[in-house]
């Protein structure tokens, strides 16, 4: 008779649980260290080139599955927290965030500026199904519309408001860090993205631009350039030294935001998936872009001195 496999006594039955649930649903799932809210996946300097990535290095959300085998293989190995990809779930999560402990700001949190946001576009706070974070922050589900690629957003809706879509994830309820558990907090139908939610994470249309007649170095072009330069090193930068070269990376594009080559916004989203690629937390990312950003337009000097 075969014996079953002995299963190690730090492996917690209700991750594996969570786990299951989630895939239950459709929503792809890949582990999360113990305790933690990071990818618990090698990285690609480290990759083997074997198993999965036989064909290739395999990040998290081309690793994330929903076949039940592979789950309990691998949440009866170690006590995994449980990551779903948004975008091959096909979700949209708005992540309402609270202020920092240390933070200064007497700003609102994330479901305050959530709510009035939906009062301005005349609307009701939608039911979806909810998650509570260890923090006091909340997770709202929604399906994401078909024939729309949605992105990751970062304070798009207003402050401590982030989105998860495609090149994103969240932690699924049941999870558990030192600072408590995710759970659910109302488990309604996921609902479908409003419309008007939808019209204001869609990315702006990009401007057409009349030609000029005469040779010109396009100011916008440089700062995309950069964007993407700098972006690229960040990604890339040792596992230790990883904030300090978001910080450093953010500052150098900065001026590019301060002379209206770029907006905002779109530097800020770039470099929190650059960040959290990095194994960064969505949370440190924000704070230190916009720390960066912040430091770098009140010093930026006119273009021409430049």
């Amino acid at each position: 008779m075969t014996q079953p496999t002995p299963v190690p006594r730090d492996v917690r039955p209700s991750l594996l649980a969570a786990a299951l649930t989630a895939a239950a649903r459709g929503w792809p799932v890949f582990p999360l260290r113990p305790g933690d809210k990071r990818p618990a996946l090698h990285r690609e300097q480290q990759c083997p080139l074997t198993g999965p990535c036989s064909g290739g290095h395999a990040k998290w959300e081309q690793r994330a599955t929903t076949d039940r085998a592979t789950i309990v293989r691998c949440w009866t190995h170690k006590p995994y927290n449980v990551g779903i990809a948004t975008g091959p779930a096909g979700l949209i999560v708005v992540d309402l965030d609270q202020p920092k402990a240390n933070s200064r700001s007497d700003a609102p949190d994330g479901a305050a500026t959530f709510k009035a946001l939906c009062e301005r576009a005349g609307q009701a706070v939608p039911t979806t199904y909810r998650v509570r974070t260890p923090s006091g922050g909340e997770h709202l589900y929604f399906t994401a519309p078909s024939g729309i690629r949605l992105g990751n957003t970062a304070g798009r809706l207003g402050p401590l408001i982030d989105t998860r879509a495609h090149g994103g994830y969240v932690v699924a309820p049941g999870s558990t860090t030192p600072a408590g558990t995710y759970e659910v907090t109302n488990p309604a139908p996921v609902a479908e993205l409003p419309v008007w939610l939808l019209n204001l994470l869609k990315p702006p249309k990009p401007t057409v631009v009349t030609p000029l007649r005469l040779p010109a170095v396009s100011s916008s072009r440089a700062a995309n350039a950069a964007l993407e330069r700098e972006c690229d090193v960040v990604r890339t930068a040792p596992p230790k030294q990883a904030n300090n070269t978001l910080n450093r990376s953010a500052f150098k594009v900065g001026r590019f935001v301060a002379w209206g080559d770029i907006p905002r916004h779109e530097v800020e989203e770039a470099f929190q998936a650059a960040g959290e690629a990095r194994e960064l937390t969505a949370a440190e990312c924000r704070a230190t872009i916009r720390s960066a950003l912040d430091s770098s337009i009140r010093q930026a000097r006119p273009r021409e001195t430049a």
